[in-house]
């Protein structure tokens, strides 16, 4: 009978959501009707009391503020800046100039929390660039669409708030154990940028004329107002100064400071900027209230804990537990985006998590990570969307040319689960 009440949920999710309603919206639908039909408790006080509650937290707070960042570096010569500093390095590297999408997405992520804002930002400077000196549009698109997943994993990362705000688990530790897995993605992207290269040594163009040192680090001066505002976000959350919700106010003064300085900032740009947040943010929280009120009414209904029964009697081992879940998670992907199938999920699949023995901290990355997989994964790739608005190739053309860096987001997943450390030893220096 659970699994009956289960199956028609979902089945009438997926009907609202077909239907073009709003997720936040279809999400209380089905917990209204759930909560209505099989639960004692008044549906109107507990809708009112969980919205309120989850759109309440503190620890929320720092999701818009990180958005707002985002979107005033988005209005900046910031990316513009970070080319010119990172190019001449990266000549004498097999791949050359391939190498500054990977290398400018995982600077851009560590000053942004946004997958598609840094896909964007970096690939409106790139792709252009690239195009000129005649680099071929599989690998610069390709390497693009991989490395601006990169804007989830590398803290500041809107996804880990999300997770950590519904999974109940310290963000601050969840920022610190996605550095090393980040660092880890973006050298994958790298040696298969470099192996490509090696292999196709007739389809890279030639190196610019040699540049002396000294111009060089002339050039890199470029990178110091990026490297400042990481030192201080980042900075202020590793050495314990500020939390997460304080360092996103830091990080929104020293984009404002930055953009000052720049001559971007406007009040144009600044209105453009607190819009683009306050949107952003207010389809994310409504996404949020939403799910606490589904999760809510499933617990009253019963649903996780007889799911987590279920999967328990199964007797999984946590291999076959996390590989059945990175199927789910693609597969869900192929139709919902990151947030919305983080706080769908999470309150049936983390009881199951815990109940397994595996690390909440471990399984905040790996599901970011897997997250990463979904956004360039058809129908529904967010990466996808940004890159056929700026190149107007097809879904299907991108999806082909960004199947080996999903696959070596499968190996990234592979790696941190044989060698945990990758995850849990730096938070655990704390």
């Amino acid at each position: 009978m659970d699994f009956a009440i289960a199956a028609a949920l979902v089945v009438l999710l997926f009907a609202l959501l077909a239907s073009g309603l709003w997720i936040g919206l279809a999400l209380m639908a089905v917990a209204w009707l759930g909560m209505e039909l099989f639960a004692s408790r008044p549906v109107g006080d507990a809708m009112a009391v969980t919205i309120w509650g989850s759109s309440a937290s503190w620890t929320l707070t720092a999701l818009p503020l990180f958005i707002w960042m985002g979107e005033i570096l988005f209005r900046t010569r910031l990316s513009e800046d970070m080319f010119r500093g990172l190019a001449p390095w990266l000549q004498r590297i097999p791949g050359r100039l391939l190498h500054t999408n990977i290398v400018g997405c995982t600077l851009f992520a560590a000053v942004s929390g946004s997958s598609a804002a840094t896909c964007a930002t970096i690939g409106k400077m790139t792709l252009p660039e690239l195009e000129r000196r005649g680099y071929p549009d599989t690998m610069a698109i390709g390497t693009l669409a991989g490395a601006g997943t990169l804007g989830l994993l590398i803290p500041p990362s809107i996804i880990m708030i999300v997770y950590g705000v519904t999974a109940e688990v310290s963000i601050t530790r969840l920022f610190i154990a996605g550095v090393i897995p980040g660092l880890l993605v973006a050298a994958l992207f790298m040696g298969y940028t470099v192996l490509w290269s090696l292999r196709h040594p007739g389809r890279i163009p030639p190196p610019d004329p040699p540049m002396p040192l000294a111009d060089r680090l002339r050039a890199s001066r470029h990178l110091i107002p990026t490297a400042l505002l990481i030192a201080l976000v980042l900075g202020a959350i590793y050495t314990g100064i500020a939390t997460a919700t304080e360092a996103a106010a830091i990080g929104v003064v020293g984009a404002l400071i930055l953009s000052a300085a720049q001559g971007s900032l406007n009040r144009d740009t600044f209105v453009a900027s607190l819009m683009g947040a306050t949107r952003l943010y207010c389809m994310i929280a409504l996404i949020l209230a939403g799910a606490s009120f589904l999760t809510l009414a499933m617990g009253y209904i019963g649903l996780p804990r007889h799911l987590a029964e279920a999967i328990g009697a199964l007797g999984l081992t946590p291999f076959w537990l996390l590989f059945c879940l990175m199927a789910f998670y693609i597969v869900l992907g192929c139709f919902l985006d990151g947030i919305s199938m983080v706080v769908l999920t999470m309150g049936v699949i983390f009881p199951t998590i815990l109940k397994a023995g595996i690390d909440p901290i471990w399984f905040g990355i790996f599901i970011v990570l897997v997250v990463e997989m979904a956004q360039i994964t058809p129908p529904v790739g967010f990466n996808l969307f940004v890159l056929q608005g700026m190149t107007g190739r097809q879904i299907p053309w991108l999806a082909r040319i960004a199947w080996p860096m999903f696959a070596l987001l499968v190996l990234a997943v592979g790696l941190i689960y044989f060698f945990p450390g990758l995850v849990t030893w730096l938070p655990g220096r704390m």
